[in-house]
């Protein structure tokens, strides 16, 4: 049984833990409402991206002679997965669930006898990929330095990307992010980026007599490259309130169980005090019944 010193210094213990868990709550809060913000302004641009894509794709016979980046590269041998984790843990499984996705997809890609590799954005989630496939690791883009990953970012993942394909490293490119539901849900979500999947856009839309000029093809060639960076723009900031999201729930969890074990250590620091003074009580009392 613990000594009552012992049982004090848990209880130091665990309200120190429990001073730190409240802070970061506190903080992944605070942050949470400005992630939030960003991602949901930046849904209704890239919604509005999606239908001018699928407005100018439904008016062209996808060829040879098409942008690489829709026509594809013919075959779909070599599948690249884009896992985009954060640099920071203290989030529950906001990671971990990124990663179970991109594994999930990898198995079933091999299992049709594709080829996988992976290119890694942020430093969670590396070492579980690293282990199980260590060499299938295509590019590993750094963002430590960064403290909120945005626009610049995606603009380089998204040239390098185009770059190894435009070099013939991959032909499908898939990207795994958590879709920000609420402050409770975060979902994680795949989908096709590489070749660009032509959007679908509205009946409304496809309706109107709209001229391009220049041609469909020479827009679509120039506004390919924007919709990529902007889908993974979009991904980033979602994965930004994901994050808060995911910490702050996890800390406020934190709190209460450390709330939950101090109560439980106070109950038994006083039991073993109270039965240590009635055991010196009685030996003051055997004594003096001694004399």
């Amino acid at each position: 049984m613990a000594s009552l010193k012992e049982l004090k210094g848990r209880i130091n213990s665990v309200k120190s833990t429990q001073k730190i868990t409240k802070a970061k709550q506190m903080v992944a809060a605070a942050k949470l409402r400005k992630a939030q913000a960003n991602a949901e302004a930046a849904r209704p641009y890239a919604a509005r991206l999606a239908e001018v894509m699928g407005s100018l794709a439904g008016k062209i016979t996808v060829s040879e002679n098409s942008p690489k980046l829709l026509a594809g590269t013919g075959s779909d041998r070599i599948h690249l997965l884009v896992v985009a984790n954060s640099d920071k843990g203290l989030c529950g499984a906001f990671n971990s669930n990124i990663v179970k996705a991109a594994r999930l997809k990898a198995r079933e890609l091999e299992a049709q006898g594709k080829t996988v590799l992976f290119y890694l954005v942020g430093r969670k989630g590396r070492a579980v990929i690293r282990r199980e496939y260590p060499k299938q690791i295509a590019h590993m883009f750094d963002t430590t330095d960064v403290r909120d990953p945005g626009y610049n970012e995606a603009e380089k993942i998204a040239d390098e990307l185009v770059a190894m394909y435009e070099a013939g490293k991959f032909d499908v490119a898939h990207l795994f992010y958590s879709r920000f539901r609420s402050a409770l849900l975060q979902e994680p979500t795949g989908q096709q980026i590489i070749p660009v999947p032509a959007p679908k856009v509205a009946a409304a839309a496809t309706g109107s007599v709209v001229e391009y000029e220049p041609d469909e093809e020479e827009i679509l060639a120039a506004l390919l490259p924007r919709y990529l960076k902007t889908q993974i723009f979009g991904a980033l900031l979602e994965n930004a309130a994901s994050e808060q999201g995911a910490s702050m729930t996890a800390m406020d969890n934190a709190t209460r169980n450390a709330g939950e074990l101090i109560q439980k250590l106070t109950i038994q620091y006083n039991r073993s005090r109270q039965a240590a003074i009635t055991t010196e009580l009685v030996e003051i009392i055997a004594g003096a019944e001694a004399l």
